[in-house]
């Protein structure tokens, strides 16, 4: 299969490891007969041919070669271990590798404790298997261990297909991908447009930098979900008609925005992929995994977002069929060994393991989880909801298996616990913007504000207000330095009356926007703040920037009116044209004494283009208020009557404004 494929191509490529490996184990206690355990183990593989398949390959292509039933006998060594040491037992065996050209895909081990104290230990390759192949081969061991411990075969009903049919099935049903009307054909097309423009990676602050070549090294950590909250959330779920697997998915995407990671939220997802009731009872590797793309921005309720999700997932499950590893080849993202391709986060929603395990007999059996130190992702989020006796939600565990290589346990613990503060907030209040949705602890909530400082609140003034305060308090001092020209702050206080009156007669009006196409100058910083007097807002025309761009500018702004001179070159623009070289009479003879219009401090003030990396810019607004505040910061910048300012930066750029 195509899943089969990208596998060995891994384990060629990367060498054999326990990453792909799935282990089963299971503790039996009572008079367990080791003889007919070991045959029904040979049974299980028997009855599915994947469990009796080798991966050769011939001139560089794999192939499956599988084994006739009457050459294969698993073997089921036996090792004696003390409770101390089963862990570290059970880690070291499961970690053990596969050779797949020569080994068969399955490996028991039945460790001692006691006479009557047994654990198995049974290690699958996915090569050729999944999670949802446990349950059919564990039932399977069931059945013919109490079969081979009453001295028979076990007679089970003969499986309809085997993995290797569905390989062949699958590519047929797939068909060509240069077929336009092929299944996979139309599939593409979907997951092509779905994905564009996917972030090469999940931007989330680490502890230590990403390696070059992940190690796969990983450790879990587990919380829990209070039974009232699980509650909550599956109500939820049944109001908005989604399911609670999508409340997760937008909590975990709300999370991973509040955490620094954007608002492209990217999360992997594996569906069980046996869209037919004949591969139920089949063991193989049939799990597909799903790229679900969240968008998180404008801040959205969380009852929107939910929406949201459930919109991705719906188209994304009607095209589940794509398998994950032919569209990693056609999407043909930016390859790196240091992560996993499309996405590096996985979700998964589950029903709690039953901790009885599977029915062997007579004996008492309970599942055990070994621990494998393994991490396929970034971070994974497991959530296994729980239910009561009366069918009720009881409560969800939320399992997160991390990358060692990126981050440490205290820093996944603190993830967890604000995923579960998170979830209870939105059980509380899912209609309130996911921005606001407290996740931190109140010493989390003291450190954050001990960093930033102490709280200040902006002025409720605009920004020429607050010039217009300091240029009455010292009109004599200098404000400006230009050349041989030093301008104080009277001069240039009326200097600029008289600019914001002219303005205002040829059509400026409150809430209207300027062009301002000036070189360095003291007549710029004077248009700029005639522009904020008038009530305006202005942006900034780069002289030494193509006309190409600053005409790119004009077009998204649409200003009301354009300030120039004569001698720089024209623009392309429908506004009127004010000439301060033309127009220098007529302001000159009008009045220099206060305004009385002035911007507000809510109002836009600037319109800031982008660099335009992309080829076309474009432009951010700030307000009076944003502007005050960061500019009067208690740690912004500490300046005294003695010091002066270099503008030196282009005068379209964010940091002019800091400079002026």
């Amino acid at each position: 299969s195509f899943a089969q494929q990208r596998l060995w191509f891994l384990d060629q490529m990367e060498g054999p490891s326990a990453t792909y490996h799935i282990p089963l184990t299971v503790r039996m206690r009572g008079a367990l007969d080791r003889a007919a355990l070991r045959d029904a183990l040979t049974d299980v593989v028997a009855r599915h041919e994947v469990l009796r398949t080798l991966f050769p390959a011939q001139e560089g292509t794999p192939y499956q070669s599988i084994l006739a039933e009457e050459d294969v006998e698993l073997p089921l060594p036996v090792l004696p271990v003390t409770e101390d040491a089963l862990g570290t037992t059970l880690g070291e065996l499961a970690a053990k590798t596969f050779d797949l050209a020569r080994d068969l895909p399955l490996r028991g081990t039945l460790l001692e404790l006691a006479p009557e104290d047994h654990v198995l230990l049974l290690v699958v390759h996915h090569i050729a298997s999944d999670g949802w192949s446990n349950a059919p081969l564990m039932r399977d061991l069931g059945t013919a261990y109490g079969a081979r411990t009453e001295g028979g075969a076990p007679h089970w009903e003969p499986l309809p297909v085997q993995y290797a049919d569905y390989t062949l099935w699958q590519r047929e049903v797939l068909g060509d991908a240069d077929d336009p009307d092929s299944v996979i054909s139309s599939q593409l097309d979907y997951w092509k447009d779905a994905l564009a423009g996917l972030p090469d990676e999940v931007s989330l602050p680490a502890d230590r930098p990403r390696p070059v070549v992940a190690s796969y090294r990983g450790a879990t950590c587990e919380v829990s979900c209070p039974a009232g909250t699980h509650r909550a959330l599956t109500d939820l779920a049944r109001e908005t008609g989604t399911t609670f697997f999508m409340v997760a998915q937008a909590a975990v995407a709300a999370l991973l925005t509040r955490s620094g990671a954007g608002t492209d939220i990217v999360i992997g997802s594996p569906v069980t992929g046996r869209g037919d009731e004949a591969l139920d009872d089949l063991v193989g590797f049939f799990v597909n995994t799903l790229v679900l793309r969240t968008d998180t921005g404008g801040d959205p309720s969380f009852r929107e977002l939910l929406r949201r999700a459930q919109q991705t997932d719906l188209a994304a499950w009607a095209h589940q069929d794509m398998p994950f590893d032919r569209l990693v080849e056609v999407l043909n993202p930016e390859r790196s060994a240091s992560r996993h391709p499309l996405f590096q986060v996985m979700l998964t929603v589950a029903r709690s393991l039953d901790p009885a395990g599977p029915g062997l007999g007579s004996l008492d059996t309970s599942l055990v989880i070994p621990e494998l130190r393994i991490a396929k992702f970034d971070l994974t989020f497991g959530f296994q909801e729980r239910s009561g006796t009366d069918g009720r939600p009881s409560g969800c565990d939320i399992v997160a298996e991390y990358a060692t290589d990126l981050y440490d346990a205290g820093t996944v613990r603190a993830v967890l616990d604000r995923l579960v503060r998170l979830l209870t907030a939105v059980a509380d209040t899912p209609d309130a913007p996911v921005g606001t949705l407290e996740m931190l602890t109140a010493d989390e909530r003291s450190r954050l504000d001990g960093w930033a400082g102490p709280r200040t609140r902006a002025p409720r003034l605009s920004l020429d207000q607050l010039f217009s305060g300091k240029a009455a308090a010292t009109p004599d001092a200098v404000a400006l330095v230009h050349e041989e020209q030093r301008i104080t702050y009277a001069d240039l206080d009326i200097w600029s009356n008289r600019l914001a009156r002219h303005l205002t007669s040829r059509g400026v009006t409150p809430g209207s926007l300027v062009a301002i196409h000036l070189e360095r100058s003291p007549l710029l910083i004077a248009s700029l703040l005639a522009v904020l007097k008038a009530g305006a807002g202005y942006t900034l025309l780069d002289p030494q920037f193509p006309l190409e761009r600053l005409n790119k500018a004009l077009g998204q702004t649409s200003p009301s009116v354009v300030i120039s001179q004569a001698y720089l070159p024209a623009l392309e623009h429908a506004a009127p044209l004010i000439d301060l070289t033309a127009d220098a009479t007529v302001i000159a003879g009008t009045s220099g004494a206060a305004v009385e219009t002035s911007g507000h401090p809510e109002a836009v003030a600037c319109v800031m283009f982008t660099s335009g990396s992309t080829g076309a810019p474009k432009g951010v607004a700030a307000s009076h208020r944003a502007l005050a505040a960061t500019f009067l910061g208690p740690d912004y910048l500490h300046f005294g009557p003695e010091q002066s300012y270099l503008q030196c930066s282009p005068v379209s750029w964010d940091a002019f404004a800091l400079e002026v």
